[in-house]
């Protein structure tokens, strides 16, 4: 057997260059070990499980049990997600369903899975789906079938080996208070009296999470499996699907019909793809895209140590290493920079595992070993190198394909697939049989993610690659990705990327993000971090630049962020949104549609503009956005439609316009409207000119009155604009007086040098998303999928009056409106505000009297009226109705990183409450000395 520290010797001598990044990624099973080493490790590979369950291949002559002629719903995939989703489905009352099995259960990746559970994410919605996972594993399924899952409560302990890193999990251990999660923030010393072999000289602290533990693959899905099948459900292994098939209706919608297999065909309408590494086959059968990759991911297994019994799990970070206990030994694992691809996945792999490449996995040794001094004369029993399936944002792929109906994902689980199992498989069964999930999981939804995207190969390799690499990486809360950028880009790009713009990359595009003052900073082509024996990129200024927002404090151009916003506040500013979804509506069931679909009326007079919600059935908001009113008439596309009769125009927001454009779809599709949605979205670009100077200046290139009269708050025209025609809109996502131009792709150009010389007396300025999340949050304006979300009612968001609820016309949720408003609301957003000048950003913890009530969603720093300022839902202790007397009669603090603030709780925003700024009111302007200050 291997010793550790004579293996680290011995590797760090005879290294070998590691191959071009071609040859790595073309690599299907295995890797070799470099001869002079070998003699130093074991060649053993096998889990370290006491049982796992492989069979000989004498019992695998055909499927366990008898096909059924049809099933509610298919499950394909018999590991974590599909033993989790089958059970959740037959619990709530769906027991025709069927779990389909190539192999045995756990056969593909589940099987060599390290089963580590830690509580605590940056993320309230993972935070709950972990809770569920670890009540069904360690409870839960014990109580309804009296088995044992294997849970193993252990612990956990989190190595931060520098300041950024433990505010990091200060921000984790304050948002655990919110869920009840016991965690605590640990000196060095104090976690060498709890974990006595570790090396705690080079430690900042670490957190520890006692009710953390680890899980059996094999434990928990037997005993989920038979859970499932007393409710009623079918389990059958050695039954490979061959074939899926998909007809389409009368309106041209594909649907899922059968699953083929070698032993029959079985009728359904619902296929949930929970096949790990398999799934893009399976996709591919149904004409589905599923935008994953597989790697090759291990772990070592030790020899026993003395004295590491009853230890906790420990994730150290900052070396890319975890340390799961394995009884009276550790098993040792982590993420490195070069993983190695697997192409060519194999159908016949089950059960199996590659050869180690210790070129690649050393640093992992290395960081252990530093951790552990002990391991370095420790033995290595067996290695474990399996496959698993990444994605672009190391986020699970789940939900309703866009492709077909009734094909639903549940894979892309990027290692974590145990322990997001229970809480992700109670969801995905929710939204089988109801439509959507409980929670908020567009995180997770694959319409998070454009469809031009979804079968880039360049795409989905490098940015898999990129959120591999920084899986350990501290989560901060301006961070942007490297790889596979400028993948969309809107006319204004390169004269923005000239003028210093630092863009943020959403749903593909290239948005601006804020102005570098000191000259342009272009995103490069991604170098894999140096990887692969590729060069690292030179003179990367946007990489220099997003290193610098590596912070829990404000960040060094917090002045530039403060200027924009208060140009905006006291002069003018000039917004590229071009990155919005733009659709057009039209068809004779256009108007039906429109009043199913927006719970405001949009039906008033062509020329209008409405802000208003999407709901789900559940009275959820599934976006917010503005539609337009249309006059019927010939195309002059891409301004306007060809329309006989009712005809709208949707903006909304580009980085989730593919979830707003599935949802439309789906909801015409179960409604049987005739309509067409049509998508311009890369056919116009969009500027918005906001500030108390906005009408004076684009008055001088306009050629129609800009006056209140003449062209009044939420109402939009086509006019030209320096000779080109454009759709004007008066509308504020700042809270200023202010248009939206909707500008034909070839005429962006012209009309930006328009705005911007007729704005140079007036002192104009360039701005981004930065200042849009800063001027937008001080106004009280909401951020979908931040401060509004799929779980929210626009009831318990404050929007209330974008719902028609005055008139009788329904829509789709407004059932549960009305049994909200009836019964009172149970949680109601608010708006905090703290006197010390601290950043914020969301997930700090929100008491009321000393008692956890809820947390902030977002966060951010409002110049005008210079404080931190911040959004969240609170609950009642007891359960009992949130009304404004509750709010008004509680103290309130919020909890950030450890430190309590006090704080004031506002049911109206601070700034401009009676909205007098949209409509060109400034009878009380703003501080000038603020905008002094900033241009400093």
């Amino acid at each position: 057997m291997g010793i550790l520290g004579t293996a680290v010797s011995r590797m760090l001598r005879c290294r070998t260059p590691l191959p071009p990044l071609c040859r790595a990624a073309s690599r299907c099973y295995s890797s070799t070990t470099s001869d002079s080493s070998s003699e130093h490790q074991t060649t053993e590979k096998s889990v370290p499980y006491e049982k796992t369950l492989k069979q000989d291949q004498a019992s695998m002559r055909g499927p366990t049990k008898p096909l059924p002629r049809s099933a509610d719903a298919v499950v394909i995939g018999g590991g974590s997600l599909g033993c989790q989703t089958i059970y959740h489905l037959a619990k709530m009352g769906m027991t025709n369903v069927v779990l389909l099995e190539r192999d045995r259960l756990t056969a593909g990746t589940t099987w060599h899975t390290a089963g580590l559970l830690w509580q605590l994410r940056p993320s309230d919605t993972e935070v709950e789906l972990l809770a569920h996972t670890r009540n069904v594993i360690s409870s839960e399924l014990e109580k309804e079938t009296g088995l044992e899952t294997g849970w193993i409560q252990n612990g956990g302990l989190f190595i931060a080996s520098n300041k950024q890193r433990l505010d990091e999990y200060k921000r984790l251990m304050s948002l655990g208070k919110v869920y009840g999660i016991e965690s605590y923030v640990l000196s060095p010393a104090e976690t060498k009296d709890l974990y006595p072999l570790m090396n705690v000289d080079d430690l900042y602290g670490t957190l520890y999470v006692p009710k953390d533990g680890t899980m059996d693959p094999a434990g928990t899905c037997t005993v989920l499996s038979r859970a499932a099948t007393a409710r009623g459900a079918t389990v059958i292994e050695n039954c490979p699907v061959t074939g899926v098939q998909v007809s389409t209706d009368d309106l041209g919608v594909k649907r899922v019909r059968g699953v083929e297999t070698p032993f029959g065909t079985i009728e359904t309408s619902c296929l949930v793809n929970c096949a790990g590494v398999w799934a893009t086959k399976l996709g591919d059968m149904a004409g589905v895209k599923v935008p994953l990759v597989a790697m090759h991911h291990a772990y070592v297994v030790t020899e026993r140590i003395e004295g590491i019994q009853n230890m906790p799990n420990v994730r150290d970070h900052d070396a890319s290493v975890y340390l799961r206990l394995q009884g009276d030994a550790l098993s040792v694992g982590g993420y490195e920079q070069n993983p190695i691809f697997w192409d060519k996945v194999s159908d016949k792999f089950a059960f199996s595992l590659f050869d180690l490449d210790w070129d690649v996995f050393m640093q992992h040794i290395e960081g252990a070993v530093n951790r552990v001094p002990a391991l370095e004369q420790t033995g290595i029993k067996s290695t474990v190198c399996g496959p698993e399936s990444f994605t672009a944002d190391h986020k699970p792929l789940m939900g309703e394909a866009p492709e077909v109906r009734g094909f639903f994902l549940g894979c892309g689980f990027n290692s974590a697939g145990m322990m997001l199992g229970g809480g992700c498989g109670r969801e995905l069964a929710h939204w089988i049989i109801y439509g959507r999930p409980e929670k908020d999981m567009y995180g997770y939804d694959i319409r998070r993610f454009h469809h031009s995207l979804t079968n880039n190969n360049r795409w989905i390799r490098e940015r898999s690659h990129e959120s591999y690499a920084k899986n350990y990486s501290v989560v901060f809360p301006f961070d942007e990705p490297l790889a596979s950028r400028n993948m969309r880009r809107d006319p204004f790009h390169q004269v923005l990327q000239d003028q210093g713009c630092v863009f943020q990359e959403r749903h593909g595009w290239e948005r601006p993000g804020w102005f570098h003052r000191e000259g342009p900073a272009p995103v490069l082509d991604y170098d894999y971090y140096g990887a692969y024996d590729l060069p690292k990129n030179s003179n990367d200024k946007y990489s220099e630049l997003l290193g610098k927002e590596y912070t829990f404090d404000f960040p060094p151009h917090h002045d530039v962020i403060k200027d924009e916003c208060l140009t905006c506040r006291n002069g003018v500013a000039v917004f590229n949104m071009s990155y919005f979804g733009k659709f057009f509506l039209t068809g004779p069931d256009a108007k039906n549609a429109a009043d199913w679909l927006f719970t405001a009326d949009v039906n008033k007079a062509p020329g209008s503009t409405v802000y208003t919600c999407m709901l789900n059935k559940k009275g959820g908001s599934e976006a917010d956005l503005t539609v337009s009113r249309l006059e019927p008439g010939s195309a002059h596309l891409p301004l306007a439609p060809e329309s006989n009769g009712d005809a709208y125009y949707l903006a909304i927001g580009g980085g989730v316009a593919e979830h707003n454009w599935n949802h439309i779809q789906t909801v015409l599709q179960d409604q049987g409207f005739r309509c067409k949605l049509q998508d311009h979205s890369e056919d116009m670009g969009m500027l918005s000119i906001q500030g108390p100077k906005s009408r004076e200046l684009l008055q001088e290139i306009l050629d129609a009155d800009l006056s209140n009269d003449a062209f009044p708050f939420s109402t939009h025209k086509v006019v030209n604009a320096a000779g080109h025609k454009v759709r004007a809109m008066r509308l504020s996502f700042v809270g200023e007086l202010g248009w939206e131009l909707h500008i034909p792709k070839e005429s962006c150009m012209p009309v930006y040098q328009a705005v911007m010389a007729a704005g140079a007396k007036h002192g104009i300025i360039n701005a981004g998303y930065r200042a849009i999340d800063s001027l937008s949050i001080e106004k009280g304006y909401r951020h979908w999928h931040a401060d509004l979300r799929p779980d929210d009612t626009p009831l318990e968001a404050g929007l209330a009056f974008t719902c028609k609820m005055k008139t009788k016309i329904p829509f789709q949720g407004r059932d549960v409106l009305e049994s909200q408003k009836a019964a009172g609301l149970r949680r109601r957003i608010v708006c905090f505000t703290i006197d010390e000048k601290v950043p914020m950003f969301g997930l700090e913890a929100v008491f009321r009297n000393g008692v956890p009530v809820g947390h902030l969603r977002r966060s951010d720093y409002g110049f005008a009226i210079d404080k931190t300022i911040g959004y969240g839902y609170i609950r009642h202790p007891e359960g009992e109705v949130v009304s404004p007397a509750f709010v008004r009669s509680g103290e309130f603090t919020l909890e950030r990183m450890g430190v309590v603030y006090k704080a004031k709780a506002h049911l109206k925003t601070p700034f401009d409450p009676e909205n007098k700024r949209v409509k060109g009111i400034y009878d009380a302007p703003l501080d000038q000395s603020n905008l002094h200050k900033a241009r400093m």
